[in-house]
């Protein structure tokens, strides 16, 4: 089987010791293209140096996270646009909205997607949104960028049968990741009624590993067990969740 972490923090400084290594462990479990999102202006030399020692795995994006959304968040999307014009990316991100830390930043996190919903569509690029307390917020945003061209994907994506309706019906997909694996995750809730074409597989390493390593460093070798929680939840082969799954990355980021 081949496998798409479609969103990895690879690059992290968790991996420092033994990033290599991973990303071989990666290879060996099957997970052969990885996507890497990028945080803001410190992240990207360091996700550019791994795009370029695995060039025919690993694929960068290029974006400014929530969390690193300031007062004074105009520069870095001016750097976040220099780049877009630069070189190639898989998509723009990520971006979004996040209310679970800090509420008070709001109306810089929502100016900050509408100027990376439009870079988006300028650049004909998907855009990979993270959307932490905040899902109704960002919909919003995006259902008002929506021309029929805006395409993306909701990452991390762990909400209601009716949210997963309003990410499709924007024509976007899903971003399954180690969330599923859990208890309470809410997986079971929610994958049995959406088909296999609207989904992505993700790790979001380091963080959020799938059970039975939870609370432990993520890692994209672990994406088998998303793999397979998502296919007993869809009552589907995981050779048939891993094909669909890597086609609709391989589509939706131009790989």
């Amino acid at each position: 089987m081949h496998l798409t972490d479609s969103h990895a923090h690879l690059y992290s400084e968790q991996f420092g010791p033994d990033r290599l290594a991973a990303l071989r462990r990666a290879q060996d479990a099957g997970v052969g293209t990885i996507v890497m999102p990028n945080i803001d202006h410190s992240s990207i030399d360091g996700m550019l140096a791994l795009e370029a020692e695995a060039p025919e795995t690993c694929f960068a994006m290029m974006g400014l996270h929530p969390c690193s959304v300031t007062r004074n968040f105009e520069a870095q999307l001016y750097e976040v646009e220099e780049w877009l014009g630069r070189r190639p990316f898989a998509a723009v991100g990520e971006a979004g909205l996040d209310l679970y830390w800090d509420k008070t930043l709001l109306a810089e996190q929502q100016e900050a997607l509408k100027i990376q919903l439009s870079l988006a569509k300028k650049h004909g690029l998907p855009i990979v949104l993270h959307t932490r307390e905040a899902f109704a917020e960002t919909a919003a945003l995006v259902e008002a960028a929506q021309d029929g061209t805006l395409r993306g994907v909701f990452h991390c994506f762990s909400g209601t049968p009716a949210e997963a309706a309003q990410a499709i019906g924007l024509g976007f997909k899903l971003g399954i990741g180690g969330v599923a694996t859990f208890k309470n995750g809410g997986a079971d809730k929610v994958l049995p009624g959406i088909g296999l074409e609207h989904l992505l597989l993700e790790t979001d390493c380091p963080y959020l590993a799938p059970v039975p390593y939870r609370g432990k460093r993520n890692e994209p070798a672990y994406l088998p067990l998303v793999l397979h929680r998502v296919a007993a939840l869809l009552g589907q082969t995981p050779e048939a969740v891993a094909e669909a799954t890597t086609r609709n990355a391989a589509a939706l980021f131009n790989l």
